[in-house]
């Protein structure tokens, strides 16, 4: 019997599981830990809570955790609660599924004062996430800058412009809706240090900009390259900038809220007394390697929000190698040390779409197929569950997370699919309750 603990319960752990299933078939146990007492990682947390049909794909991972020899083992942290040279000692192979969750920092002078957050912590904080619930984000207004050209940048402009109606039948966390209802921003600038034909956005999520009841995206023309230029694009981007070269040509309607998007800029600093009040922008240009550089023409913008959706990084593990350049774990190609192995974003750093975590899971359940045979005799989930009972760890299984999901749908607004728990305590005792 060969036993595999996979630390993460997002997409790529979840595919990883599913993969190492079918190479294994009944000859297995898998253990899926997460720190959270609720499965799905960003699915749940990350996916923009208007994206339903985005999140439709946790019932792919439900079946894999009511399988027979797949658990879901909740609120165990690695680090706090066991650490990986223990794990290392109760399983044939660890994986690090553990995602890319904390934010790269904005390195300007000012981006420490109030008012200055990250993207994972935004999302986190509309989403219900337990450890941004109390982000309390300065929504007053009337100036909001995201600094990014990327789809988690359009889908923080698009939450920060949206009407109540318009989240009907999402799951916003309740704190977020109510906050945004009252928002005062007028105004939503993308910043962008290069231009219109090196955005990581995706036509759909450009699209959706364009519907906005209360809100209208604007494009200068004078950053829009020449119509022939865009013939060389692969066809996803094309479409995008297509939708940019829409919204440079549609008059202003006199909605309530402008998103502009202003490319050839990157911020310089950030002032304001106590708080954020403006942030200053230096006019950029592409060098021959299509390189930003700046030109030393500079503006401010006012704001009292900032928000910086510029990437993520993967949190270092104690006795786990780290590639600090590249914020993931120093592996080749998923294999990080004998039995031990990284997958998803915590693998390649935090690239591409939640179904690009399949293959990279079946890559690793390959590696796992020729790097053990028919297992070394440990004890597993056996081993696993007697080492937590000494420390006094309260264990959410899957089946309590079916009861947290049950009072969820239970407590939910009309039309919303739920409303989450953004307190791990009050997760714990929906999980431990006599109900379901």
């Amino acid at each position: 019997m060969r036993h595999i603990a996979i630390i993460g319960s997002g997409p790529a752990g979840y595919y990883t599981a599913e993969a190492c299933q079918k190479a294994f078939g009944d000859d297995v146990r898998i253990d899926i830990i997460d720190r959270m007492p609720v499965p799905y990682g960003l699915i749940r947390t990350g996916v923009a809570p208007d994206h339903q049909s985005i999140k439709a794909v946790a019932r792919r991972f439900e079946s894999v955790s009511l399988s027979d020899n797949v658990r879901f083992v909740g609120n165990v942290a690695v680090g706090r609660d066991v650490g990986i040279a223990e794990l290392q000692s109760l399983y044939d192979a660890v994986v690090l599924a553990t995602g890319a969750p904390a934010d790269l920092k904005l390195d300007v002078p000012g981006a420490d004062l109030p008012g200055v957050t990250g993207s994972a912590a935004f999302v986190g904080w509309y989403n219900g996430h337990p450890d941004f619930a109390d982000l309390d984000p300065p929504l007053q207004g009337p100036g909001a800058v995201v600094v990014g050209n990327g789809n988690v940048a359009l889908d923080v402009a698009r939450i920060l412009s949206k009407t109540r109606g318009e989240f009907a039948g999402s799951d916003i966390a309740g704190h977020a809706l109510d906050a945004l209802d009252h928002s005062g921003i007028t105004r939503v600038t993308l910043l962008g240090r290069r231009g219109p034909h090196q955005i990581a956005m995706t036509p759909k999520e450009l699209g959706e900009l364009g519907r906005l009841e209360r809100a209208q995206p604007f494009v200068a023309h004078a950053h829009l390259p020449h119509d022939d230029e865009d013939a060389s694009l692969e066809p996803g981007l094309r479409k995008s900038v297509g939708h940019l070269r829409s919204f440079a040509a549609t008059e202003h309607g006199g909605k309530a809220i402008a998103i502009d998007f202003d490319f050839y800029a990157r911020p310089v600093a950030i002032e304001g007394d106590g708080r954020v009040e403006r942030i200053v922008v230096e006019r950029t240009r592409l060098d021959d390697r299509q390189r930003p550089v700046g030109t030393g023409e500079t503006y401010a913008i006012p704001a009292s929000l900032v928000i910086a959706c510029i990437g993520y990084r993967t949190p270092p593990i104690d006795g786990v190698p780290y590639d600090a350049r590249r914020g993931r774990f120093a592996n080749d190609e998923g294999r990080i040390l004998p039995g031990l192995y990284c997958v998803g974003w915590a693998r390649r750093g935090p690239s591409g779409t939640i179904g690009t975590n399949r293959p990279d899971g079946y890559m690793i359940a390959d590696h796992i197929v020729a790097d053990i045979a028919a297992g070394a005799g440990k004890t597993g989930r056996a081993g696993l569950d007697a080492l937590l009972a000494t420390r006094a760890v309260d264990v959410v299984t899957f089946r309590d997370w079916q009861k947290i999901e049950t009072a969820e749908a239970a407590r939910a607004r009309a039309g919303a699919p739920r409303e989450k728990f953004v307190d791990v305590a009050d997760m714990l005792a929906a999980g431990h309750s006599e109900q379901g």
